[in-house]
């Protein structure tokens, strides 16, 4: 164990060593290439350049894993001790893919959480089209109608990931997936699900023209979420956090189902309501 420590260390030393003499290690705050960096914490940048930041070491990781999905790396060689993430870093660079050294003060101004870990990726949105989109028996998607909490989105995207569901239809003013607090909450499912961003009324339009079942959710809906026959492929549509789904939007669907309240609350969050619902609709559709 203490020779592999020591090996580990080494491996370490040697990487920040080469940064030292062979590459710049930008110092400074307010050098212009992380000024425009940092302009990806905030939404009309993020929207502007279909770019967006990622931090921790696992999502870096995974993203490097995936053939084009990192357009740069960020890293700060006295803090990153990975040596998977060391290897990955060396094999990006062999590429000749952009890339940048800076110090841990600087990567801290680029990271919300997780500077101490010594590696940001910037990496490219990935939308789909609406129009071409469609759906194979055993899909389950999840649409969120005008969903305003990044923490809940991104919860719902991990959701998603850990019960296979291909992914999100954002509907009208949703929150940002890409928001670094919606990143940090889906743990990496951003890399992995799929993405769709449409009004309300097209993805009705859309499910009508393709005949793909919708499910809703409301506490005033006669039926137990756990009492029917979930068809598949399906949609389940939730709605916003404070106003859930309009009698408009419930009429849009084939069903509505309600989870039932034991206590004194009225409702429950959104991204658990999510969960509870797809869990039981994918459950019975795989055994």
């Amino acid at each position: 164990m203490a020779k592999q420590q020591h090996q580990h260390h080494t491996l370490t030393e040697q990487h920040t060593t080469l940064a030292l003499f062979s590459d710049t290690i930008i110092t400074s705050r307010n050098n212009p290439k992380i000024k425009q960096l940092r302009t990806l914490l905030k939404r009309p940048e993020r929207e502007r350049t279909g770019l967006a930041l990622i931090e921790g070491l696992c999502q870096v990781i995974e993203a490097l894993q995936q053939p084009g999905r990192v357009c740069q790396l960020i890293v700060a060689p006295d803090v990153l001790k990975s040596q998977q993430a060391w290897e990955l870093v060396e094999a990006y660079k062999q590429q000749g893919l952009p890339w940048l050294y800076v110090s841990a003060d600087v990567l801290e101004c680029l990271s919300l959480k997780y500077a101490q870990q010594g590696i940001v990726a910037v990496i490219p949105q990935r939308w789909e089209s609406l129009k071409e989109l469609r759906l194979s028996t055993g899909d389950y998607w999840v649409a969120l109608e005008a969903i305003q909490d990044p923490g809940n989105l991104g919860t719902i995207l991990r959701t998603c990931d850990a019960t296979g569901c291909r992914g999100l239809f954002l509907l009208d003013h949703a929150a940002d997936p890409y928001d670094p607090v919606a990143l940090r909450a889906s743990r990496g499912a951003i890399l992995s699900r799929r993405l769709v961003k449409a009004s309300f009324q097209d993805f009705v339009d859309w499910k009508r023209l393709h005949h793909y079942p919708v499910i809703g959710t409301s506490d005033a809906a006669a039926v137990h979420y756990r009492q029917v026959g979930y068809p598949s492929p399906a949609i389940l549509l939730m709605g916003s956090e404070r106003q859930g789904l309009s009698q408009e939007q419930q009429a849009a669907c084939d069903l509505v189902v309600s989870i039932p309240m034991r206590g004194n609350s009225d409702s429950l969050n959104v991204a658990v309501a999510t969960a509870v619902v797809l869990y039981e609709a994918i459950q019975e559709d795989t055994y």
